[in-house]
């Protein structure tokens, strides 16, 4: 009796499966290894072989992590995989109670770039008490924004003005600036306001739209002395 022949391409099909999923499983187990270059080497080798299994985890990790070159090749290998699936999995996170979940969500969504996020970036994500997660909505924002809601987020980000340390201020200086000439009637707002902090920084702010090449320092300094001598208002 003639024995039927196998099937060799079935064969080698679940071989490919066990071997993808071997492959799966050691990536997932070094993304939770205790050497940081171990995680890095994980997560450079789920991004370099995207796989829709990957996701998850790579935003649970991104939550706790500590190291931030690990972080930030967590966030890479998210940007690898398909937007559909990795935006409604970080928008969850923007949520959470823990605040590097929110802020490494938010800094994935701006490199992502997908617009559909921008209803999730909100006023209580722009004004966060934590200045990381401030931060990173700030950088989000701007990236995602429409065109017709940037004047409306201008107004938002100036009510941060005087906020936090210098790399902070840095941060919202560099935000508003991208957004361009909408952000004026807020920054001449700020800038005639009754808090010298942040009528400092709005000063520094307008000096830095008007010539990019003046360092922020120097700006901070001019905008001291502006307020040292009495109220002020937009100049030209």
């Amino acid at each position: 009796m003639t024995m039927p022949e196998k099937d060799t391409n079935e064969d080698t099909n679940k071989e490919d499966t066990r071997t993808g999923d071997t492959h799966t499983g050691r990536a997932l187990v070094g993304l939770a290894a205790g050497s940081a270059s171990a995680r890095l080497r994980a997560a450079l080798a789920v991004g370099t072989a995207p796989d829709p299994r990957y996701v998850g985890t790579l935003v649970e990790r991104c939550a706790i992590e500590p190291d931030f070159p690990v972080r930030e090749m967590l966030t890479w290998a998210l940007t690898r995989h398909p937007a559909a699936l990795t935006v409604r999995e970080l928008l969850r996170e923007l949520r959470s109670e823990r605040a590097q979940a929110r802020s490494q969500a938010l800094h994935t969504l701006s490199k992502i770039g997908d617009r559909r996020a921008w209803p999730a970036i909100t006023r209580a994500l722009l004004t966060d008490a934590d200045d990381e997660v401030a931060r990173a909505a700030w950088r989000a924002a701007v990236v995602l924004v429409p065109e017709g809601e940037r004047a409306e987020l201008a107004e938002v980000l100036a009510t941060q003005f005087g906020r936090g340390v210098h790399e902070t201020r840095l941060s919202l200086s560099r935000a508003l600036i991208a957004l361009g000439e909408v952000i004026m009637p807020a920054l001449r707002a700020a800038m005639t306001g009754s808090d010298p902090g942040a009528r400092e920084h709005a000063i520094a702010t307008e000096r830095l739209l008007r010539d990019p090449d003046t360092g922020f320092e120097s700006a901070i300094e001019e905008a001291k002395r502006v307020v040292a001598l009495g109220p002020t208002g937009p100049k030209g």
